[in-house]
């Protein structure tokens, strides 16, 4: 039955002073509440290029639940990977794999994408590498209106640990995350009027002015620095330049229209941090990554479901705190539910892009999205960076094989970074090595 849904923050106001409802059935997440309206394309607007898609989801899994008990082309669908069924072709199940060099704990997004040990650098409490979708984005980046996007629940970067973004930069520095549907639609999609466009060139060229004189004054204190401060320098010039380039490539887009594209079946006003409206947070913001996608607008986009130690299951449900079930049967049991909650909008969006041509085939045959945790909460809660949740879709064009549960021994297996590396290559990027990966992942390519 439908039922009116109530703000927990609603009070009844009367002579002079306000009361606090009870809590109340009204007020509690209901997760069958506005199911989307959006209508994917026929047909994509870009010809065939490599894409990559990165959708993390915290705290781990219930991984009993999770991992199929058989592996090869001959296994069976764990309970919880049973909710993508229908697209059991198009993807693979990988389990054994983790960062060897990460702490693990709910600094597991920090580390998903660059297999960095925060704690390498002496005298540093945290330094992080550059993130495999960034690597990528260095190749496909110049071609498109955004180099990358990143998406997450929470916006900004967060603190060290606790990201509110899986992209990390050349240097290790956290690339900012955007939240808001609305926001994102309107950076993607809304055009400039003439006066936004000067404006917006005024900026740039202000930019270029003030990184020009800090640049001028930075080369006159490098030569009276010792070599371990020269070394800082020059990463700071690293980021100098790239930003430079950045900019360059902002100005050059401004005078090019954007795609017209419709909000309509659109829920921008969805809010990441209602537990009421998740569901169609997660939907709107996958369908504006599928716009993006389809208009090229971007080849590259992580998107952090949820920051480590927070996130609501598709009912309202702590997702945290679920996490920290210690073997509980109960707890676990509603660990899966989110689990299946998760994967039921990534097999959504697996069959838009299935559903949409692009050339020969599909958008999804030339999209490679990876899935998963970058912790591990075990059968007892531990909080691991081994044998992490991972499952690769799409990207059949790109050379990716799937339909498989390519399993491994948790302690003995191949670090994660040759499945990252598998995926760089896999959308064209000429790497031989990342981060402490020792080849690419078998099977996989």
């Amino acid at each position: 039955m439908n039922r009116a849904v109530v703000s927990r923050r609603m009070v009844l106001g009367g002579t002079g002073a306000s009361l606090a409802l009870p809590l109340l059935e009204a007020m509690l997440p209901d997760a069958s509440a506005a199911p989307s309206q959006f209508k994917p394309w026929e047909k994509s607007k870009s010809v065939p290029v490599p894409r990559m898609l990165c959708c993390y989801v915290p705290n781990g899994v219930n991984i009993i639940d999770w991992v199929p008990k058989q592996a090869g082309h001959a296994y069976e669908l764990s309970p919880t990977l049973a909710v993508l069924r229908d697209h059991k072709a198009d993807f693979t199940v990988v389990s054994g794999l983790g960062h060897p060099a990460s702490q693990g704990g709910h600094s597991g997004a920090d580390t998903w994408l660059t297999g960095a040990n925060l704690k390498a650098k002496p005298g540093s409490d945290y330094s992080n590498s550059i993130s495999v979708d960034q690597v990528v984005a260095e190749t496909h980046g110049p071609k498109t209106r955004f180099t990358s996007l990143q998406l997450s629940d929470m916006s900004g970067t967060g603190s060290a640990g606790h990201s509110h973004t899986l992209s990390f930069d050349i240097n290790g520095t956290p690339i900012p995350a955007e939240n808001s549907p609305r926001r994102l639609f309107e950076r993607l999609f809304v055009p400039e009027t003439a006066a936004d466009r000067q404006a917006l060139l005024k900026r740039y060229a202000e930019r270029r002015s003030v990184l020009d004189d800090v640049a001028s004054e930075a080369r006159a204190l490098t030569a009276r620095l010792g070599t371990r401060d020269r070394q800082k320098m020059d990463e700071y010039f690293s980021s100098v330049r790239a930003t430079e380039k950045q900019i360059e490539r902002m100005a050059g887009w401004v005078d090019i229209p954007k795609p017209k594209v419709s909000d309509a079946g659109l829920q921008l006003g969805s809010k990441p941090m209602d537990g009421h409206d998740r569901p169609m947070w997660i939907d709107v913001m996958l369908e504006l990554v599928y716009l993006a996608f389809v208009t090229d607008l971007t080849r590259v986009v992580t998107f952090e479901w949820s920051r480590e130690a927070g996130g609501y299951g598709g009912g309202g449900e702590n997702h945290h705190e679920l996490s920290h079930h210690g073997g509980d049967a109960g707890m676990l049991g509603k660990l899966a539910e989110i689990d299946r909650f998760h994967l039921s909008k990534l097999a959504r969006f697996i069959g838009m892009l299935k559903g949409t041509a692009e050339g020969e085939g599909a958008l999804l045959d030339h999209t490679a999205i990876l899935y998963g945790s970058g912790m591990n909460s075990g059968a007892g809660g531990e909080h691991s960076p081994r044998n992490l949740p991972l499952l690769v879709a799409g990207g059949g064009r790109l050379g990716l094989r799937h339909g498989k549960h390519l399993a491994h021994d948790p302690g003995k297996g191949p670090p994660l970074a040759n499945l990252l590396l598998t995926l760089a290559k896999a959308a064209g990027v000429p790497l031989t090595r990342f981060a402490d990966s020792t080849g690419t992942l078998a099977g996989l390519a």
